[in-house]
């Protein structure tokens, strides 16, 4: 297969779009949940995923957030009777492709353009677990919620008049859910934020007008959008 330089996205668009439909997806939607047993590698056309687990106290934690042209693979490779890590749900409305564990499986197998991709794709996600990381320890609530944002702004900003829009609806309650703090906290930085005049926030979206603040407080070492996302 003539795929070179192609990433794993569009290799698996390119094997599976005239294989399998296109599933569409209401937002709400449990794609699944923690622990069950793996059926589908997802390939997002449109919408976008939160992937994450609940707490045994009920405290839930979005881990990522994954959007247009990237896929879902939530387990561990090659291993019988796999089982999701994390649950997903669609946060909009969204276009996919569901390919079966085992079609996945034989491709990465079987092609080496899919190997290589699989493996640049899977060293790329550890790094951009690693930064994640990074932020929160380093930085604390205030700057994990400011890491957030610059992720957001990374993954969803669109330039206006008024500032760097974020062009997903989020509650509160998710962005804490994000920083892994509780809604109280998020919602006192966030009026801080407003009240310096950093952000502005209507009807559920997120207005960045002061970018460089943010990543002064965290020390932001500018790494690449394929690094510094919410992905």
């Amino acid at each position: 297969m003539q795929t070179s330089c192609l990433s794993l996205y569009n290799i698996l668009f390119y094997f599976f779009q005239k294989k399998e439909p296109i599933q569409k997806i209401k937002a709400g939607t449990i794609l699944f949940q923690e622990k069950d047993s793996v059926e589908y590698v997802y390939l997002i056309l449109k919408g976008s995923i939160s992937l994450g687990r609940v707490h045994l106290r009920g405290k839930d934690f979005i881990l990522k957030i994954l959007h247009d042209q990237e896929l879902i693979v939530e387990y561990q490779l090659f291993q019988t009777n796999s089982r999701y890590q994390f649950y997903a749900k669609a946060m909009t409305d969204c276009e996919m492709i569901l390919i079966k564990k085992e079609q996945f499986e034989d491709l990465i197998l079987t092609d080496p353009e899919a190997m290589n991709a699989i493996i640049k794709w899977l060293s790329t996600s550890y790094l951009k677990a690693q930064m994640k990381c990074q932020d929160l320890i380093m930085n604390g609530k205030k700057g994990g919620l400011y890491s957030i944002l610059i992720r957001l702004y990374n993954t969803y900003g669109v330039k206006t008049e008024n500032g760097i829009l974020i062009d997903l609806l989020l509650t509160h309650q998710e962005l804490a859910n994000l920083t892994y703090g509780t809604r109280e906290v998020i919602q006192r930085e966030l009026k801080d934020l407003r009240e310096k005049d950093i952000i502005s926030y209507d009807n559920q979206k997120f207005t960045i007008k002061n970018l460089t603040y943010l990543k002064e407080v965290v020390d932001c070492q500018n790494c690449s959008l394929e690094i510094c996302g919410l992905n």
